[in-house]
């Protein structure tokens, strides 16, 4: 198979922003191209137009690849539901949830059979694969029985490229450490070493690219600066980092829920005159003009933490004072009266229930089936606005009002309304994900809390994604050896 894996020496070194970059540059050459990260565990998931579900990394990739995401690209992903369990998607469906230890034991061999499968299919439908490893693959004591890092570079034949992240420190010793890690026919299918997140003078370093090929005998393929780049994560692990830069005349409070999931559901508003502070205690809310409460893979436990920490209390502050409030699928959950959970499939005890926030007249019951699908419409009749929009679900879910005059928030081309919208619009609820996305119905948002504040109001400010991705490669493509990398590509497994 032609192609090439790049794999980490820990994680959060940049693997994702690398094979979205690496897809976008085969892409403009004129590569068929798929990406691919045979396990991925994350709460950020990305819904395929046939009703999938896979990493949103993967999903990311695809776009810069310029083709169709599909369950090919990630066979299994992982989603945490707790410290101890996760639950397994299976070329896109929820297969079972699983321990740590019941995954490795009961699981692997199926996870192999579902890995080759996939293979198989990219190689015939693409010309090259980007593969996407993960953490480390010098983890001693999994590697017995791994499903991301060299078992699947050697199943599909490909090279690898191991990167280190130069801005956290200690590359030398990452870099050197996880050689001498490997086994001698996995350090084999090592070609080149791939230095990112350099800040400063590239010069700098070039005694450093010295020491690393001396003492490696490998090429270092490119040495890339660190970007503010406006890509979607794959995960939660830098969050901040990616926020906290961001100061605005708008202030939202982004609740930071323990299961968090499909974060990037706020990242437009990194284009936005906005100031973004994901908290996690309730003073932190302080005088926010808007708190979110994003998704969560464990609604009800994420629930009880809010209580806990006293977050009940502090909305209905917000409330009190004229603040808004949006509730995005678990998030808009929370904002009901009341959550059952008869089949277990929220806390995997049948028959728990709860006690919600109380801000929407409404229960949400669990089921036992996971909804995935694509979401197109526009804003309902009910909210006076007449704006399209799009977006996706990802719920187990389903919320029945308890007041029928309750007004819903979305009117779906499938005929469905959709959704809560209450006080003028102060208080929202929506199962659909992306929903800030959607550059009208972001700036219409924005804007009445903006007129609260006397304001400016302001036009629509279009992120324009493709662009970004081509901006990313560009950026990168000069600090590549892209030649010998296009070579190691197309020569196959190890010599």
């Amino acid at each position: 198979m032609n192609g090439i894996m790049i794999q980490g020496t820990a994680s959060d070194v940049g693997k994702s922003l690398i094979v979205t970059a690496m897809c976008r540059l085969l892409a403009n050459e004129g590569f068929s191209v798929t990406p691919f990260k045979s396990q991925n565990m994350s709460n950020n998931s990305y819904v395929t137009i046939d009703g999938k579900e896979i990493g949103r990394a993967q999903g990311i990739q695809a776009e810069a690849a310029r083709t169709e995401a599909s369950v090919w690209m990630n066979p299994i992903l992982l989603k945490p539901r707790s410290d101890q369990h996760a639950e397994v998607i299976r070329f896109g469906t929820s297969f079972s949830t699983f321990s740590g230890k019941d995954y490795r034991d009961a699981f692997y061999e199926m996870g192999l059979e579902s890995i080759d499968l996939a293979l198989r299919h990219l190689e015939e439908n693409y010309d090259v694969i980007v593969m996407e490893g993960a953490g480390s693959p010098v983890e001693v004591n999994l590697k017995d029985r791994e499903l991301v890092n060299m078992k699947i570079a050697e199943m599909a034949d490909v090279p690898v490229l191991l990167v280190a992240d130069i801005d956290r420190g200690g590359v030398f010793a990452s870099v050197v450490g996880t050689l001498a890690l490997l086994e001698p026919s996995e350090k084999k299918r090592v070609k080149g070493i791939l230095i990112n997140k350099f800040r400063g003078d590239p010069e700098l370093f070039e005694d450093g690219i010295r020491w690393i090929e001396e003492h490696t005998q490998l090429p270092v393929v490119g040495v890339l600066p660190y970007v503010e780049h406006r890509v979607e994560g794959e995960d939660s692990l830098s969050l901040n980092n990616r926020f906290i830069s961001k100061k605005g005349s708008i202030d939202l409070a982004v609740i930071q829920l323990p299961y968090l999931s499909n974060y990037t559901d706020v990242e437009p508003f990194q284009d936005e005159d906005v100031t973004v502070r994901w908290i996690q205690h309730p003073a932190e809310i302080g005088e926010a003009d808007a708190v979110i409460l994003p998704g969560t893979k464990s609604t009800i436990h994420d629930l009880n933490w809010l209580k806990d920490r006293g977050f009940d209390h502090e909305i209905r502050n917000v409330m009190s004072r004229g603040g808004s409030i949006i509730g995005i699928c678990g998030g808009f959950q929370m904002l009901t009266d009341s959550l059952i959970d008869e089949y277990g499939s929220d806390t995997g005890e049948p028959g728990l229930s709860a006690t919600g926030l109380g801000i929407i007249s409404a229960i949400t019951s669990f089921n036992r089936e996971k909804t995935t699908v694509r979401m197109d419409g526009k804003l309902h009749p009910s909210t006076k606005l007449d704006t399209l929009i799009s977006g996706y679900e990802i719920h187990l879910g389903n919320t029945t009002f308890t007041n029928s005059y309750e007004h819903p928030f979305l009117q779906l081309e499938d005929g469905r309304s959709e959704g809560y919208y209450g006080q003028d619009g102060r208080v929202i609820g929506t199962y659909m994900h992306h929903l800030f996305h959607n550059d009208q119905w972001r700036t219409e948002w924005l804007n009445r809390l903006r007129q609260k504040k006397g304001l400016a109001l302001e036009a629509n400010r279009s992120r324009r994604k493709d662009e970004t991705y081509d901006d990313l490669a560009n950026e990168w493509k000069p600090h590549l050896n892209w030649d010998l990398i296009k070579e190691i590509m197309f020569e196959g497994g190890p010599q």
